[in-house]
């Protein structure tokens, strides 16, 4: 190590981190920067951490992120990667069928061989309780609802619900699509619908064909479904229909007639999942992402994860783009000789990319229902594959500097 790096480590260029959310990408970045031994507290809107969110696939790209970031003061536990793969399911195999249940396809997945790290399903609580007990518990700061911020050249001050202010060199939002750290920045309004509706649920239920395949997917009549098993004996259930108009139902049993009708002509071995899901626990909401920024930051106060580039779920990229983030957010950090400096780095590493990630997410969920016939375009499918293939090498081989 170079002696000019050696002396910027071993004095941060900020002392103080603000980080809004508390999801993953907030705790992750958390993990991260305290490891620079920067002063990180945690602030987030949720009165307790409880059971919610749901099933995930946690790729190569977003695992390599999490694997090449140091824990401090977690010396001798086992590794954030090493842990995810214990709480979760290693996906070797899926299945494709049709809403019959007959089978049209079957993959043996070669991530692991490819890539260096398999694709792991997890329970998005799973995976923020990981991550969270990789911090001291007197930094997280729950029952604080961020209503806004106001900075200077100095530092930014952050305001919460019940007149609670805190002060610190730098703020991070990473409060998700709906934020209110980037609103304040830029006012951009509500999100983008972007014509797909989503019912999800995760619940203690082993379906039968987890006996042969970790991941199911079901294809409709534009709508589609997705079975997980997301280790533990837990599976998530997530279905998605085309809808250029989205209404909400008025109750949780609403939500839940509205599926299972939705699922109407669909095999019972599928429909069953969602009948044995207790109605308050099925959530259903609208598909949304946001236009790709130009900049994330302004003054002390930058962007993370789905507050910084929501995107749609097509590809299963939202966490591990965000993970991403997290680490090079620490690499400009340690490499920058001031905070500006350190912030037009990061913008400069992760725009583009997470720009083209999500342009391909929001593209990739169109696809799922035929929206946008690609053979139209004139392109052959074996064509397209090529693409497919050259852009999941991109996406999926993406290697922090400290493990590459």
């Amino acid at each position: 190590m170079n002696t000019n790096l050696t002396q910027k480590l071993s004095k941060p260029i900020v002392e103080k981190v603000a980080i809004v959310g508390a999801g993953p990408g907030g705790l992750a970045a958390a993990i991260a920067l305290r490891s620079q031994g920067i002063n990180v507290q945690v602030y987030e809107k949720a009165q307790e951490f409880r059971p919610a969110g749901t099933g995930l696939g946690l790729a190569p790209n977003g695992l390599s992120s999490l694997d090449a970031m140091p824990t401090a003061g977690c010396a001798n536990a086992p590794g954030i990667v090493e842990t995810l793969k214990s709480s979760g399911c290693e996906v070797h195999h899926t299945v494709l069928k049709n809403i019959q249940g007959e089978t049209l396809r079957t993959n043996a997945t070669k991530y692991l061989e490819n890539y260096g790290q398999p694709l792991l399903t997890i329970w998005w609580y799973r995976l923020q309780q990981v991550l969270a007990s990789r911090l001291p518990s007197e930094i997280i700061h729950l029952n604080h609802r961020c209503i806004g911020f106001e900075q200077d050249e100095n530092g930014v001050e952050i305001h919460f619900d019940g007149e609670k202010s805190v002060y610190a060199d730098l703020l991070i939002g990473a409060d998700g699509v709906n934020s209110i750290i980037r609103e304040t920045l830029f006012g951009e309004g509500k999100p983008n619908y972007i014509g797909s509706m989503c019912w999800r649920a995760v619940i203690k239920y082993h379906h039968e064909l987890f006996n042969d395949y970790e991941l199911v997917f079901i294809k409709g009549n534009q709508q589609f479904m997705y079975l997980l098993n997301v280790g533990g004996g837990y599976t998530s259930w997530i279905s998605r229909k085309f809808s250029p108009e989205y209404s909400l139902s008025h109750s949780a049993d609403q939500v839940k007639s509205r599926i299972l009708h939705e699922l109407a002509d669909w095999d019972q071995s599928f429909r069953a999942v969602v009948q044995a899901t207790p109605a308050e626990q099925i959530w259903e909401g609208p598909i949304c992402d946001r236009p790709p920024l130009t900049h994330w930051s302004q003054g002390r106060v930058t962007l993370l994860g789905d507050a910084a580039h929501p995107m749609a779920p097509a590809m299963g990229q939202g966490a591990n783009t965000t993970f991403e983030d997290a680490y090079e957010l620490r690499e400009c950090f340690s490499q920058s000789a001031n905070l500006q400096e350190a912030l037009t780095s990061y913008e400069q590493r992760r725009i583009e990319r997470t720009k083209i990630i999500q342009a391909r997410s929001a593209w990739g969920e169109m696809r799922y229902y035929d929206t946008n016939n690609v053979a139209s375009s004139g392109q052959t499918q074996e064509r397209q594959m090529s693409l497919n293939d050259d852009f999941h090498k991109w996406l999926y081989d993406f290697k922090p500097s400290a493990i590459s």
